[in-house]
């Protein structure tokens, strides 16, 4: 049984968030290098209140799977894949070798700039559970609001503009659906950051990128990445266009992962899939007391699936 490695989107930022590689050599030059692109220390950007905004979030994510990463891959096996969510699949690409840890910060704060350059005013994201695709759909096609990122069967992100996201979480709670907004103030991975997708595709292609070495699958398609022409279109696609999660999982799975760990802050990918893939094991590096236990999990959840 195979490993897969995920990388997560915003929202889970945390004043702790790199407690966990605190002092640890392995992960020094990602945090130095992610200090120079915030402009401040990194575990000071951690715990400020502007962890939210995208020019903050988007380094920090990056570097916290990155970091993590760094001090735990000489005790894991090689990934079977790597996958990331949203601005994870930008620190995906890093573990995978397309570009260096500095690299995939630098082009996270360009993509964080490009996108609120794009980004109209009172932009954001709402979670919506409780309702399939089609219905979804239809709400948001009557209220100017666009299906983000398809996290499972009746689990989705919208984005939109304030005046077009209320109407539409109104007309979901009518049908029965759970909305709950969520801490990010564009309106990602929708047509509304059409704009941003042209200028990251050269941003990316100046980045000197190369193809994967690790196998890796595109966040807009749930296809794998094997050169980097596709890499560019993949991460640039993906400002303006629905992220396809549930088919990403999916194919992971179908490609022989059964035990997946989640990096960088918090747990939400390892707790929204869990369920749909029962004979898989999944955990969040979050969840253990230091490094050490989040390796020896893997090790021992690898035996135990064999």
């Amino acid at each position: 049984m195979m490993l897969a490695l995920l990388c997560p989107g915003q929202g889970a930022q945390h004043a702790a968030m790199f407690d966990h590689v605190r002092g640890n050599n392995a992960a020094h030059g990602v945090l130095l290098a992610a200090s120079e692109v915030l402009q401040r220390d990194v575990f000071t950007a951690a715990a400020a209140e502007d962890r939210f905004d995208n020019a903050q979030a988007q380094p920090l994510l990056c570097a916290a799977s990155l970091a993590q990463w760094h001090a735990l891959r000489d005790a894991l096996p090689v990934p079977t894949v790597v996958a990331g969510y949203s601005i994870g699949e930008l620190a995906a690409h890093a573990i995978a070798g397309t570009f260096d840890a500095g690299s995939c910060l630098a082009l996270s704060a360009q993509r964080a700039h490009l996108m609120d350059g794009a980004s109209a005013a009172g932009a954001g994201m709402l979670a919506v559970l409780g309702l399939d695709r089609t219905a979804l759909q239809a709400l948001c096609d009557a209220q100017g609001t666009h299906i983000a990122i398809v996290n499972g069967e009746d689990h989705f992100v919208v984005g939109g503009i304030r005046h077009t996201l209320q109407p539409l979480a109104d007309a979901a709670h009518a049908l029965g659906a759970q909305v709950r907004p969520l801490p990010v103030h564009v309106a990602a991975h929708t047509p509304l950051l059409a704009a941003a997708v042209a200028p990251f595709a050269a941003a990316l292609e100046r980045s000197g990128m190369r193809a994967p070495r690790l196998p890796l699958l595109a966040g807009v398609d749930a296809r794998p990445v094997r050169d980097a022409a596709t890499a560019v279109h993949s991460l640039s696609a993906q400002l303006a266009q629905t992220i396809e999660w549930a088919q990403v999982m999916r194919q992971a799975f179908e490609r022989g992962a059964r035990v997946f760990l989640q990096l960088g802050p918090g747990n939400a990918l390892a707790r929204m899939v869990a369920p749909s893939y029962p004979c898989c094991e999944f955990r969040a590096v979050e969840e253990f007391q230091s490094l050490h236990g989040a390796a020896a999990w893997v090790r021992s959840a690898l035996q135990r699936l064999q």
